[in-house]
This record gives C-alpha cells, sequence and structure tokens, in this order.
C-alpha cells in the first residue's frame, strides 16, 4: 500500500489550480471498458497491481472520463485503499479531468477514514476552487470529514455553504453535535429538520443514550412511534439500554413487546443482548435467562449481559456456573467477562472463588487484566474484612495505585470500623485529589458506622467550610410507565408540595420516637 507522500499532498491544490487553468476541451465518452472492469477485479485482490494498472490508465488512456476514473477510484475507496484512491484522485487532476460531486464526496470521505485533516482540507478546498462545495453530497461529505477531525464551528459552517441541505446533512451535523455533548444544539436543529427518517432517530436516540442522558433518549423513541416512524433493528438495542439504565421495567417491556411486533420473534443478536442486559438490570434474572436461552445466535456480549446480570443480583454462584457454560461452548472470555466473573464473587463474598479465577487469568491471559480488574479484588478483600491481604495485595500492584482502589479500601473500613486504616486510606484520596468530596462523606460515613458522631460532623463542616460541592443524590420510580426522577433537595418535580407534605409527616413521626437528630442533620 503506497505511503501518502508530502509531494503527493501538495500535488492536490497545485493539480486544481492546474485543471481550472487548462481544462475546457472536450472529451470523448468512449473507454475501454474492459481495463477499468479489471482494475475493479484487481482492486478486490491486488492492491499493488491495481494501483500500478489504474496509474498507467490514468497516464496513458487519452480518453478517459470521469465516469470511469470515478468509479477507478470508488473501487478503491470501496476495498479500503483509501491512500490509493486519493493518489489516483491527485493523478486525475493532473490529467485534466474534472472530477464531479460524486468523486469529492469518495475521497473526502476516504480522508476522513484515514484522520487524515491536513489531505481533507486540501480536498475541502479543491472543490471550494470548483465551486462544488456547497453541492449537498460534497458538502454531506466535508461536514462529516470536520466533525469528526476538526472542531464543530467548522462543521456547522459547511453545514450553511450547503445548498439544500438534505437529510443527511442535518443527520451528520446531529451527530457531531452529540459527540461534544451540545444536546441543545442538536435539539434544535432536530426540531427544524424538514424531514425524518429512521437513521437521524437513531442518531437522536443513540447519542443521548450513550452519553448517560437515558430519559432524554426514552422520550425521544416514545415520541418517533408517536410520529407514526417504523424503528429499525439499530433502533431498539439504544432504546432498551436507556430504559434499563433508569431501571423503568414496566417501559421496557413495552418496548420489548414493541420489538416483537415491528421485527418478528427472530429478534437479532444486539436487540436479544440488550434485552438480557435490560431484564437483569430490573433485577428479573429469569426473564433474562429466558431472553438468552432463545437467542439464535451469540456472542461474547451475550455471556457477558448475563453473567453480569447475576453479578449484579448478588448471585455469584450462578455467575459462575455460566462463566463455565460459556467456556465449555467454546467462547473465550474478554476483560469485561472476567470482571463480571470477579464483581460477581465479590457480590457474594467468595473471595477463595475469586482469587482463583483472578491468578488463572494473570497466569494464562495476563493481558486480560486491567486497573479496574486489580481494584475489584482491592474490594473483594476489603469487603469481607480481610484487610492485611488488601494492604499486601496494593502494596505489589503493577503501577501505581490510583484514587479507585483507594477508595475501595476506604469502603470497607466503613462496612467493618477499621479507622486506623480508614484514615490511612482517605489521606491517600485527598493528597491525590484534595477536591475529591467522595473521599471526605466516606470517611464522615465510616465514622457514623463506628459510632463517632463528633468527628463525622467536623468532617462534614470541613466539607462545608471548603465549600465543597456534592454531586446530588439521584433515584427514581416509575408509575403507570411514567419515570418519575428525584434529585435531592429537588425542588422542581410537579407534585413538590405533596411529596415535601408527607415527607414532613414522616420527619415529625421519626422525632417523636428517635430523640437524635442526627439524621436529619446528615441526609435531610
Amino acid at each position: 500500500m503506497p505511503h501518502l507522500s508530502p509531494k503527493c499532498r501538495l500535488s492536490l491544490i497545485a493539480a486544481a489550480t492546474i485543471f481550472i487553468r487548462t481544462c475546457g476541451a472536450a472529451r470523448n465518452p468512449l473507454l475501454d471498458t474492459q481495463n477499468v472492469a479489471n482494475i475493479h477485479i484487481l482492486a478486490s485482490n491486488d492492491s499493488s497491481n491495481a494501483f500500478l494498472n489504474a496509474c498507467q490508465m490514468l497516464d496513458e488512456v487519452s480518453d478517459l472520463d470521469v465516469v470511469s476514473a470515478s468509479s477507478i477510484i470508488g473501487s478503491f475507496s470501496k476495498q479500503h485503499h483509501h491512500k490509493e484512491a486519493i493518489c489516483l484522485f491527485s493523478r486525475m487532476l493532473f490529467n485534466n479531468i474534472r472530477p464531479t460531486e460524486f468523486t469529492f464526496g469518495t475521497v473526502i470521505h476516504s480522508s476522513t477514514l484515514l484522520k487524515d485533516l491536513i489531505i481533507g482540507e486540501q480536498l475541502h478546498a479543491c472543490a471550494i476552487k470548483m465551486g462544488l462545495s456547497s453541492n449537498v453530497f460534497v458538502g454531506s461529505a466535508s461536514l462529516d470529514f470536520y466533525s469528526k477531525l476538526s472542531t464543530i464551528e467548522e462543521a456547522r459552517r459547511v453545514f450553511e455553504d450547503i445548498h439544500q441541505p438534505n437529510v443527511v446533512s442535518y443527520t451528520t451535523l446531529i451527530s457531531g453535535y452529540l459527540k461534544k455533548e451540545m444536546f441543545e444544539d442538536a435539539l434544535v436543529l432536530f426540531k427544524v429538520m424538514p424531514v425524518k427518517n429512521v437513521v437521524s432517530w437513531n442518531a437522536m436516540i443513540g447519542g443521548f443514550s450513550q452519553t448517560g442522558h437515558n430519559e432524554e433518549s426514552v422520550n425521544l423513541f416514545i415520541q418517533m412511534l408517536r410520529e407514526g416512524v417504523m424503528p429499525s433493528e439499530s433502533t431498539f438495542p439504544c432504546a432498551i439500554i436507556a430504559a434499563a439504565n433508569i431501571a423503568a421495567h414496566g417501559m421496557g417491556k413495552s418496548f420489548h413487546a414493541c420489538a416483537f411486533k415491528c421485527l418478528g420473534s427472530q429478534l437479532g443478536v444486539f436487540i436479544g443482548n440488550a434485552l438480557t442486559s435490560f431484564y437483569a438490570k430490573c433485577g428479573s434474572m429469569e426473564d433474562s435467562l429466558l431472553v438468552f436461552n432463545k437467542l439464535h445466535e451469540r456472542n461474547i456480549v451475550s455471556w457477558n449481559a448475563l453473567i453480569c446480570g447475576y453479578a449484579q443480583n448478588g448471585r455469584g454462584r450462578e455467575a459462575i456456573e455460566f462463566f463455565e457454560k460459556m467456556l465449555v461452548s467454546g467462547f473465550r472470555p474478554n476483560h469485561v467477562t472476567l470482571l463480571g466473573l470477579l464483581w460477581a464473587c465479590n457480590h457474594a463474598g467468595l473471595v477463595a472463588e475469586g482469587y482463583s479465577y483472578f491468578n488463572k487469568a494473570r497466569l494464562k491471559e495476563p493481558n486480560l487484566l486491567k486497573p479496574e480488574h486489580y481494584a475489584c479484588m482491592v474490594d473483594l478483600l476489603s469487603r469481607s474484612g480481610r484487610f492485611t491481604e488488601a494492604e499486601e495485595f496494593i502494596h505489589h500492584l503493577p503501577f501505581e495505585p490510583g484514587i479507585g482502589f483507594w477508595k475501595a479500601l476506604l469502603g470497607g473500613c466503613q462496612i467493618h470500623s477499621n479507622m486506623e486504616l480508614g484514615e490511612f486510606a482517605a489521606r491517600k484520596i485527598m493528597a491525590l485529589n484534595p477536591e475529591d468530596v467522595s473521599s471526605y462523606i466516606l470517611l464522615s460515613n465510616a465514622h457514623s458506622a463506628a459510632g463517632r458522631w463528633e468527628i463525622a460532623s467536623t468532617v462534614r463542616r470541613e466539607i462545608k467550610e471548603k465549600q465543597m460541592k456534592r454531586i446530588p443524590g439521584c433515584s427514581w420510580i416509575e408509575i403507570r410507565s411514567k419515570v418519575h426522577v428525584f434529585m435531592n433537595k429537588d425542588s422542581k418535580h410537579c407534585q413538590m408540595d405533596e411529596i415535601y407534605r408527607v415527607l414532613r409527616f414522616f420527619i415529625q413521626h421519626s422525632q417523636e420516637s428517635e430523640p437524635s437528630s442526627f439524621l436529619m442533620e446528615f441526609y435531610i
């Protein structure tokens, strides 16, 4: 595969200039189509020979027209030979063959896949000089290029330059906004789209789901159904996972029914995996296993969803059982499988089993081990009260432990009221990140669990004095297929007055039965 030399890079603009100054003669559309067909065949089998033959054809065939030249370039691009495609485009310009909007669309897309900002900018400059930049095909390809490799401002300028942008143009810019987490801009643009199709809806639903805005993703999916747009197989996984992340069990079940209605009983592996994970996250392992057993095709993600589901629900023995079944089925674990397995042992207190699987991975599959696996082992030992082993494990780490390790140790100290080691872990956390408010809260809770109320109050007071901001607590409940989300000290819920009235009643009742106001100070 040829390397794009500086000479080839510079030739793009130079060739465009030469073309504009010299080209003007009409071309003979006749061409030996057999030679072009041979290039297509070679491009899929022997890229080096095909590239040499294509160069020779561009140089020697005097009546080669733009359709044939673009077809040759396109064949290289389709076979993922993007460097060759761009070099052939440069040769095409030198030979005074004027590219069309489709030619530019192909090579700009190739520069995007190559992640070559300089080449892409030069190609865009060529299109501008030839008066094609405002064409919707060229503009959409350039828009995709800038949104992925440059700034969103550049992408927005390209979008504004496009004459009559189509659904692809709108969807590309929306995707760019979502990747930059510019949600308001994405919503505004989505609302003004003249035409929406399933791809644009998928971009919105998937974009919000993948960035943790699960409520918005679920609401968009419902809006899509209300507007009569038929979801595709790509739509459901994002919507189902979003419902899982907010534990909207009733809503997720209705999405499952919708998928069955739209796509039939033979749901694909991606939807099946999403449903397996959804039911597990909602605590319904029986339904999760039922979906898993009905999958006609399984991959490692399917097994991971089930194993992690059992782990999340504290059913460590079942997680281990299905891990062993996965090995018998011929699947090799990846780092997610191993993390789910250790997590299962952690939640079920299976220390010996966790140690065994970790040591097997360390000996046989060391590449699977990542910092989160080591942190899970520290958490496993700390939760079970084996602090000496946890300290030794941290001491022998092959890398410097981060905050997560000390938080795992501090969490175990809170459970077992080991204040001496807990304060040591807290100091380590504060040294690594003095602004980390969660370490102060963990330490305060550890003192509270040990009955050291005054010290706990001192730690909380220190949080207030340093004006450290806590991430507000969040909870939600699903009532009649509607999810209600509550933040700590929430004042925005539509039924706020009624909720606080009931809350005050419970507080008053608890004060009558519990003279200490300690809980009031810490949790209200």
